[in-house]
């Protein structure tokens, strides 16, 4: 079976054929050794040396070198936001205090839906939305801040620091 071992970040692409491509969800794109089959039908097991998180934009290469598209997936979720600064802050903190994955923008943060979060949000001043699109949680403490939660590290090479 063909094989990827390596990813091209997002920033990092420049030539190549992309043959194909993959749309996977946040859970999917956590990945090391998988069979996988692009939606081209292009079947292929994806060997990397150690976990990584796959982001949308990236490419995976295969071994002749051709290139499969990496897409997230849009997920169901709850967009919540609140009437100013504070009060999201204070949604934020009740969230993290439940240690689920979630994306936190400017004006809003993104979670899996969940009816009795949704309540709860909707309890403490909040909205909580439902809407479909890809997810990009913030990773764990310990995950070198990609959409991942837990401690095991991953190789990288992408354009932008960890400081």
């Amino acid at each position: 079976m063909l094989r990827a071992t390596r990813i091209l970040r997002a920033g990092a692409l420049s030539g190549g054929e992309i043959i194909d491509r993959v749309v996977l969800d946040h859970g999917d794109r956590h990945r090391r050794r998988t069979a996988m089959r692009g939606v081209g039908g292009t079947a292929f097991l994806l060997d990397l040396a150690e976990p990584a998180m796959l982001d949308d934009g990236d490419a995976l290469v295969l071994e002749d070198g051709r290139l499969v598209w990496v897409e997230a997936a849009p997920e169901r979720l709850l967009e919540i936001q609140a009437p100013d600064e504070h009060a999201l802050r204070r949604l934020i903190w009740h969230i993290g205090n439940r240690h689920i994955p979630a994306e936190i923008g400017p004006d809003a943060v993104w979670i899996g839906y969940d009816h009795v979060l949704a309540d709860m949000v909707r309890g403490l001043g909040g909205t909580a939305a439902e809407v479909e699109r890809p997810f990009r949680p913030e990773g764990g403490a310990y995950s070198g801040g990609h959409g991942h939660g837990h401690g095991s590290g991953h190789a990288h090479n992408h354009a932008h620091s960890h400081d």
